[in-house]
């Protein structure tokens, strides 16, 4: 099971958390990405429970990401995985171009424990090879964003960057 630590991009440091880990699972066509948010969790703005559904804009508040490309193809899809339990899927023909809403809905469990707050998502995937970008959303209660992500490019936070896309996925075999 691969797992990274995200950092802060240099632009949007973050007062409340010192790490945010992320640990990747893969079963046939399933994929768990678990996050773990490590810090003053009371700091951070983290939107209430609400049903699950489909919510565009999800990026603009705390909120964990993934970005799954096939290595050399240029359309990729973006999860987005409120800690509301809300989501937003979305496919994109080639760098941040084409995108259409995907209504495949992941699910999302939180959990919660003094300084540690878990976000864990299960999303299907159709591809054997996968490029992955993970990342983060950070939200404090003073209004600051932070962008966290395994690799970031050179100038404004951007996880759409084919260089975010910075952990290779081989499927699984058993």
């Amino acid at each position: 099971m691969p797992c990274a630590a995200l950092l802060p991009h240099p632009a949007t440091p973050c007062r409340a958390l010192r790490a945010i880990r992320v640990s990747v699972n893969r079963e046939g066509a399933l994929l768990r990405v678990d996050y773990v948010l490590e810090g003053d969790i009371e700091a951070l703005r983290i939107p209430p429970p609400r049903a699950s559904r489909a919510v565009d804009e999800l990026w603009k508040h705390t909120c964990c990401e993934l970005f799954v490309a096939r290595p050399g193809a240029p359309g990729y899809r973006e999860f987005n995985f409120s800690p509301s339990g809300e989501w937003a899927v979305y496919r994109f023909s080639s760098y941040r171009e084409g995108r259409t809403a995907d209504d495949v809905a992941p699910s999302i469990a939180v959990a919660r424990t003094g300084e540690r707050f878990d976000v864990s998502a299960r999303v299907k995937v159709e591809d054997e090879q996968l490029m992955l970008g993970l990342c983060a959303v950070i939200e404090e209660q003073s209004g600051a964003i932070s962008y966290w992500g395994l690799r970031h490019a050179p100038g404004r936070p951007d996880f759409h960057h084919p260089q975010a896309f910075a952990m290779e996925l081989d499927a699984v075999r058993h």
